[in-house]
């Protein structure tokens, strides 16, 4: 680890797809990382100085001194840009959120402050040393105009020419057209979101298969029941409450006719008959009540098969109801896919 390293420190870091301005055309964005890399501000403590470094694989995207001249311009509501004119060139970070944009920028407006009041207590020290070469007696006043006052002259040119360097450099970037950038920024948003769609896109289609195959047991369901629902209504062109309603008069009917004998052989059997004619009298009564169970048994078997029946036409139209609602919500996923 080199000594420059060693003495300088992170201060913050965030995560961001880094852009640099082209430059030819000085419009449009070039991305240097394929990826979102850690944009770090360091502080050089011997030096004083701000520094936002930036790593991608094994070379520095962003090598950048932090002046107090810079100024970092939200073009967008995940894109930021600042310009470095010692790198003759315009930086571009795209962030994941607003909420990290915001973080980037309150971190460098601090960053550039602080930097701003290190330039100028640098100044004042320069000053300071600058009038105390001034008043000391080593040199002949004569060569003082080639000691440190044409050094302070030289310095104050530099800062002029400094200064002439930046407004060109503001001038070229405010001659660019800021339209452009900021639809490149916006481009970059765009593309984020539209890689989401794709993804969702692709879901929904891999889907389709799936859904068709249900679309088509959903409709052999329904056809099922259909013909169950007709089979049951049209037994020999009477529906199954009329069949039902036949059986259970006809048995009511046998085992009134059957009670009605029963009593009638009470009736006649006189109380002196002979022997023979009780025996007749306690087969035919066995026989009546047989019968008279026998048709209980098939009103009660009647019964049930009607409340059989109509539980199951009951079941049948709640499946039907059930699959009619599938089959239109399906058909509402459908809509919305084709119209995506």
């Amino acid at each position: 680890m080199s000594t420059s390293s060693c003495r300088e420190q992170p201060i913050f870091s965030a995560r961001a797809h880094v852009f640099q301005i082209d430059p030819n055309t000085k419009r449009n964005w070039i991305p240097a990382s394929k990826h979102a890399v850690s944009v770090s501000f360091f502080y050089d403590a011997n030096r004083n100085v701000y520094r936002i470094i930036s790593v991608g694989g094994t070379k520095a995207i962003i090598n950048c001194t932090v002046t107090p001249s810079m100024t970092f311009t939200k073009t967008s509501q995940k894109f930021g840009q600042w310009a470095d004119s010692r790198a003759n060139t315009v930086y571009g970070l795209g962030f994941a959120s607003e909420q990290q944009l915001h973080q980037f920028s309150e971190k460098f407006r601090e960053v550039k402050d602080a930097a701003r009041l290190a330039r100028e207590k640098s100044q004042d020290k320069e000053l300071a040393n600058s009038a105390l070469t001034i008043a000391a007696p080593q040199s002949p006043p004569v060569m003082c105009v080639n000691g440190p006052e044409d050094k302070l002259f030289r310095s104050q040119s530099a800062d002029i020419t400094l200064s002439s360097e930046k407004e060109r450099i503001k001038k070229m970037l405010s001659e660019g057209s800021i339209c452009e950038m900021n639809l490149e920024a916006e481009l970059f948003t765009l593309q984020d979101s539209n890689t989401k769609l794709v993804a969702a896109l692709r879901e929904a289609n891999a889907n389709v298969e799936q859904w068709k195959k249900q679309l088509a047991a959903y409709q052999e369901e329904t056809e099922r029941l259909r013909d169950q629902v007709a089979e049951l209504e049209g037994h020999g062109g009477h529906g199954p409450s009329d069949l039902l309603k036949d059986e259970l008069s006809q048995s009511l009917e046998e085992l009134e006719a059957l009670l009605k004998a029963k009593d009638e052989v009470g009736t006649y059997c006189p109380l002196g008959s002979e022997e023979g004619s009780s025996d007749e009298t306690e087969m035919r009564n066995s026989e009546l009540e047989r019968r008279i169970q026998n048709s209980e048994q098939n009103l009660n078997s009647s019964l049930e098969e009607r409340d059989r029946m109509d539980s199951e036409i009951q079941r049948a139209i709640e499946i039907l109801d059930i699959k009619i609602f599938d089959l239109n919500d399906l058909r509402q996923s459908l809509v919305k896919l084709i119209d995506k």
